[in-house]
């Protein structure tokens, strides 16, 4: 029998100098080291349902290694991203398909991670999970989903996190007993076919903490936190991965990075030529610490990708490659 309830015990004699230490090893870290990884954004289209098929094919022989999808059902010019996922993964071989992220209030734990398990052991280990609590609540409340405070939405978002690495551990039993979320002695399975990624949407300090004691992953996007804020948010995260007993280069840093690719110079975040990408994206992995990240074009969507997996990709690689030499 699991119970999936965590209690974390303190020493307190020993917290001042644990403090102290995670002080110093925090501030130092910029650079975790992890392998940087590239994807691309699909959008759920429903007005030509080729379009996500074409693109995500695309994006596989491009050599991208992600595709994200965002996940709103209260979108009537969406798609569902759950029946979508299946669907490209069918018409793929090798790139990764996630939902960027999935939406919570609208989608429960136990029958999600069970989804993400199935399509993870029929795509061979190609499905990895991002997760919100949900900030669109009129659209929510709309399609019948809890109208959750923010409050309310982080604690659900926690219960769910810890009901999801449960059903994926191989188990017997499960039991779980929360605010939100009830499970009563469900039967996990099947196990996934590779450890899944759970990458949570977070943004607020008590999400980060979250993020950090918790979650397999962080997945921002750069019109919510722009690249100045991303320090302090790392810090938020390893500052709890570290008091929650956990190494903070465990915890994967995808960041969905909109704009466009364009021939003249930068015109904003995101926005000017190649150098201006590259040097950019280096700068993000070797000083900031994000070592996935998932392009958004704000137009032109095939010619984009090709030219970020062409030209982008390659040289970010070899900077960051580069620059781990010297250091």
């Amino acid at each position: 029998m699991y119970n999936a309830q965590r209690l974390v015990l303190c020493h307190e004699h020993n917290l001042s100098s644990e403090l102290i230490f995670n002080e110093k090893v925090t501030a130092a870290m910029s650079d975790f080291h992890q392998d940087v990884r590239f994807g691309a954004n699909v959008d759920p289209t429903a007005h030509d349902p080729n379009w996500p098929l074409q693109l995500s094919r695309a994006i596989e022989q491009a050599g991208l290694e992600y595709i994200g999808i965002q996940d709103h059902p209260y979108n009537a010019g969406f798609l569902d991203t759950w029946t979508l996922v299946p669907t490209l993964l069918q018409a793929t071989e090798r790139v990764h398909i996630f939902p960027n992220v999935a939406n919570l209030p609208l989608r429960p734990p136990a029958m999600l991670a069970k989804a993400a398990a199935t399509l993870d052991v029929l795509s061979g280990g190609r499905v990895e999970l991002g997760l919100g609590a949900g900030a669109f609540r009129e659209g929510i409340e709309a399609m019948g989903g809890p109208g959750r405070s923010r409050g309310e939405s982080i604690e659900a978002l926690e219960e769910a996190v810890q009901i999801i690495h449960a059903f994926w551990s191989g188990n017997r039993s499960l039991r779980f007993e929360g605010k939100h979320y009830t499970v009563k002695g469900a039967h996990p399975g099947p196990r996934p076919a590779h450890p899944i990624g759970l990458w949570l949407g977070s943004y607020g300090p008590r999400a980060l903490r979250l993020t950090g004691r918790l979650a397999d992953g962080w997945l921002p996007s750069s019109s919510y936190a722009p690249p100045e804020r991303l320090p302090e948010m790392q810090q938020r995260i390893n500052d709890a991965a570290l008091a929650a007993g956990r190494q903070p280069q465990d915890i994967r840093r995808i960041y969905n990075v909109m704009g466009l690719i364009t021939d003249g110079p930068p015109q904003g975040l995101f926005t000017g030529p190649v150098d201006y990408w590259v040097d950019e994206l280096t700068r993000l992995a070797v000083e900031v610490g994000m070592d996935t990240f998932i392009y958004w074009p704000a137009d032109d969507r095939l010619r984009q990708i090709e030219r970020f997996a062409v030209e982008v990709v390659p040289p970010v690689q070899e900077q960051v490659t580069r620059s781990r030499g010297r250091s």
